[in-house]
């Protein structure tokens, strides 16, 4: 059986983190969509287009992958691109309560899309993209957490 899944975030900007989970769902799904989303609820460093363009770059050397923009509910998108499976990332135990009442929210929507919670690789579970933003602020270090062209995005948008 041939499973499409969906990987939706507002990735601001995306982290070694968010392509450590791509890259595991690759392994697993015949084809990855990344769900850049469009979100009104959150005050974003890099616009809409910024944050698709850089998933977008980072992201091209999987062949199972394709980064979407998301301008609905990540539900509907997958419906409507037949994705059965809903990937999330959790990071800490904290993640989880949050990640779950969305997981039921969507099944609620949409029966047939199952979630499916992938946690990064260790190095990586302490990586938010706003951990990132506060080290880049601060001059610190970016390199073990940012892709290279994303680091050189960041950095130049806060200067």
């Amino acid at each position: 059986m041939k499973i499409k899944a969906i990987y939706p975030g507002t990735f601001d900007p995306i982290t070694f983190g968010h392509e450590d989970l791509v890259k595991r769902a690759c392994e697993i799904f015949e084809s990855v969509i990344v769900a850049v989303a469009f979100n009104t609820q959150k005050n974003t460093l890099f616009n809409f287009n910024e944050r698709f363009d850089m998933c977008s770059k980072v992201l091209e050397k999987y062949n199972n992958v394709e980064v979407i923009k998301l301008d609905k509910l990540s539900v509907d998108h997958a419906k409507d691109l037949d994705a059965k499976v809903m990937l999330r990332g959790l990071r800490a135990v904290s993640d989880f309560e949050y990640e779950v009442q969305l997981s039921n929210l969507n099944r609620t929507m949409n029966p047939k899309i199952e979630s499916l919670f992938l946690s990064p690789d260790e190095k990586y579970s302490f990586i938010s993209s706003s951990v990132i933003k506060d080290i880049a602020n601060h001059k610190g270090d970016l390199k073990k957490f940012l892709d290279e062209y994303v680091e050189k995005k960041l950095i130049d948008k806060i200067k």
